[in-house]
């Protein structure tokens, strides 16, 4: 938690010395603990050899690019907050960066207040899903099973291959059954926050999540267009 006297660890996957002193400095002010890889390999066999509360992850890394290390990480962790710090800034990279498993995207120069306040925000929604799958194990509708803490998701016994976020994205609609959401307040909950403009990232994973629901039903059902506000989760057969 961030209020811990040890403070979260943190994992800063940067080559440009510079911004990754001025990153160190900055974030542990939180208070944290900051662990620095200077180069893509490295970086991802550090994210993948011990527990991290964040990581912090640039794309133009030397020896493996940041996307592939957000790949690789997400492959083996899915839970761990990721966030790209990078130079390109371009709508199509940030959108790619996300839809491989980043949880937020924050654009070379940068604020260092924007910094602190976007890692907090992950590290703060980390720890709700942690007190969330303490007060609430598993939800079930008719034929539809879903367990938090294994993070699985079944239909008729058989399971279903989620990416990380796709499975985030069918647990609030379970939560909140018969609700409409618009595309923006999709990316508030279950994305975070600071997504404005990424509506269609949104589009793209519903599609991909009502898919797979759909081949393993055998039945368009669950997740429905609500034209002109977004999507509904509906829970009867």
């Amino acid at each position: 938690m961030i209020d811990d006297l040890s403070g979260p660890r943190l994992l800063l996957i940067e080559d440009e010395q510079d911004i990754a002193k001025l990153v160190m400095m900055h974030l542990s002010q939180l208070p944290a603990e900051i662990v620095h890889a200077s180069d893509g390999r490295a970086g991802l066999k550090m994210a993948l050899a011990q527990p991290w509360d964040a990581i912090i992850l640039d794309l133009g890394l030397p020896g493996l690019h940041g996307l592939d290390v957000c790949r690789g990480v997400r492959a083996q962790i899915p839970n761990v907050p990721i966030l790209i710090l990078s130079a390109k800034g371009s709508e199509l990279d940030r959108v790619l960066g996300l839809e491989l498993g980043a949880d937020d995207y924050l654009t070379k120069p940068f604020s260092v207040l924007e910094l602190q306040a976007r890692i907090k925000a992950l590290l703060r929604r980390s720890q709700a899903k942690i007190e969330v799958a303490v007060k609430q194990e598993q939800i079930e509708f008719s034929d539809l099973r879903i367990n938090i803490v294994q993070r699985r998701s079944w239909i008729s016994h058989k399971e279903i291959m989620l990416t990380a976020r796709e499975f985030d994205l069918l647990w609030f609609f379970a939560k909140h059954p018969g609700q409409a959401f618009s595309r923006g307040e999709l990316l508030e909950h279950v994305w975070g926050y600071g997504h404005d403009g990424y509506e269609h990232t949104v589009n793209s994973h519903i599609n991909r999540l009502r898919a797979k629901l759909d081949e393993a039903s055998g039945l368009a059902r669950f997740i429905h267009t609500v034209w002109g506000i977004g999507y509904r989760f509906e829970a009867s057969a």
